[in-house]
């Protein structure tokens, strides 16, 4: 189904104006564009009882500027007020529920040398979560996550995206939900937009950091797992270890968390609503709901 992300009254954040979104402007001769020279978050904002709340938006906000500064994107703006203007942002568009997406992308130019001026750019749109709510049939990639000593890994840079379309496309090319991707040594690494944590004899396996995006969604996982005394593991973790796990599932800002049914052939027989994902799937909803507050804990 084609997604309508906006309409002829969405208004868009641009280098510190407010303007329709079918009526600005860029140039298409910026690096951004023709390499993908560019930082990007994805952050949530949720109605709770209180009121819309940006769920750890100075975490994304400083993601996005740490992402600039890994890869020599200028970042100029400071992290207070691009949060007040993402809240202005989701009132003028009148958005409760809603995902939000910062970009900072370059200046007009052709080298290969990283720019000096960029300009930044905040949209905002009502997105369910991003893979649905029923657990996923999964498959093992053809594609490798990017080597870490080619890129920074770490770095949330829209051409590292290209590998996350590619792996994605196949996977639903060949009847499946979505893709997990191994890195160049063979051991799993993360989902095209998502880390992954595996359930196995009442603890949970999460890849260790190196070959993997360290996801906000991620580190809050395992923050919640502290407070519901759960035990998490990093480690390389090889294919036979997670399809001869007792469950596992996805998280993110876009998908949240949500559970998988399969992988490749192997069906994970624990009934998901008796998995440690579920209780964690309640606990990370709770959370951002501000049903219950974690975050005095944690």
């Amino acid at each position: 189904m084609k997604m309508n992300y906006y309409n002829s009254n969405t208004v868009i954040y641009l280098n510190g104006q407010f303007v329709k979104a079918n009526e600005a402007k860029t140039d298409l001769y910026g690096q951004s564009l023709h390499y993908g020279f560019a930082a990007f978050e994805g952050i949530r904002a949720y109605k709770t009882h209180n009121a819309t709340r940006i769920f750890k938006a100075r975490e994304h906000f400083e993601r996005l500027k740490r992402s600039c500064e890994l890869t020599g994107i200028p970042f100029t703006w400071n992290i207070e007020d691009l949060i007040r203007q993402t809240y202005k942002l989701l009132e003028l568009n009148n958005l409760k529920d809603a995902y939000i997406r910062p970009l900072v992308f370059s200046e007009p130019q052709m080298t290969l040398v990283a720019p000096e001026k960029t300009a930044i750019m905040i949209c905002a749109w009502e997105w369910a979560a991003y893979l649905g709510d029923r657990q996923l049939k999964v498959c093992i990639s053809p594609f490798e996550r990017p080597n870490p000593k080619s890129i920074k890994i770490e770095a949330k840079i829209s051409g590292n995206y290209v590998n996350s379309i590619l792996a994605t496309t196949d996977a639903k090319n060949n009847g499946f939900d979505e893709a997990l991707l191994l890195d160049a040594k063979g051991l799993v690494a993360e989902a095209p937009g998502a880390n992954v944590f595996i359930e196995k004899n009442g603890k949970l396996y999460t890849p260790a950091k190196g070959n993997i995006l360290p996801g906000i969604t991620r580190a809050t996982i395992i923050e919640l797992c502290k407070v519901l005394d759960i035990e998490v593991i990093e480690k390389e973790i090889t294919v036979e270890f997670i399809k001869e796990a007792d469950g596992a599932f996805f998280c993110g800002t876009a998908v949240e968390v949500v559970g998988i049914h399969t992988i490749d052939e192997t069906v994970y027989r624990q009934r998901w609503r008796d998995s440690i994902g579920a209780t964690l799937q309640r606990a990370y909803k709770n959370l951002v709901l501000e049903k219950v507050n974690y975050e005095v804990i944690i």
